[in-house]
């Protein structure tokens, strides 16, 4: 019997669950429960989370930071950094471009994972990682 209660309750607690595992993927966009429902009980209060259209870098101003970053490079020739360079293109070797995401981390005050970091070999690359990271700053 008590297994049953337990199955039970786990059903009724599923569809909730599945709504704040959603808003955490969302990014938190969603409305999410403070409070949990008592049974027979109406709507549960919700809370607008930050994470709207302005939770993110505007392209315009990562593209202008990202651009000054890779210009101060010694090796870079200034005049050809533009938004949609690659970083071999500005003769940047491989330990040049890990330089340049360590760099682009201390602008934006962020960490990005190896994983991450290794898919950026161009300014475009590098300002879609910043435009859609929410802790960007």
């Amino acid at each position: 019997m008590l297994h049953g209660l337990h199955a039970e309750h786990r059903q009724r607690q599923l569809p909730s669950m599945l709504r704040v595992a959603a808003t955490r993927v969302a990014g938190l966009r969603a409305p999410v429960a403070l409070a949990r429902r008592a049974p027979g009980a109406a709507a549960a209060q919700s809370r607008w989370f930050a994470g709207g259209a302005d939770a993110f870098m505007d392209k315009e101003e990562a593209t202008a930071r990202i651009i000054d970053v890779v210009k101060t490079f010694d090796k870079v020739d200034a005049s050809q950094v533009t938004p949609a360079v690659a970083f071999k293109d500005l003769a940047l070797d491989s330990l040049d471009v890990v330089e340049v995401v360590m760099a682009v981390e201390e602008e934006f005050a962020i960490e990005i994972p190896d994983a991450e970091a290794d898919k950026i070999l161009s300014v475009a690359d590098a300002v879609d990682y910043i435009s859609s990271h929410p802790q960007a700053k």
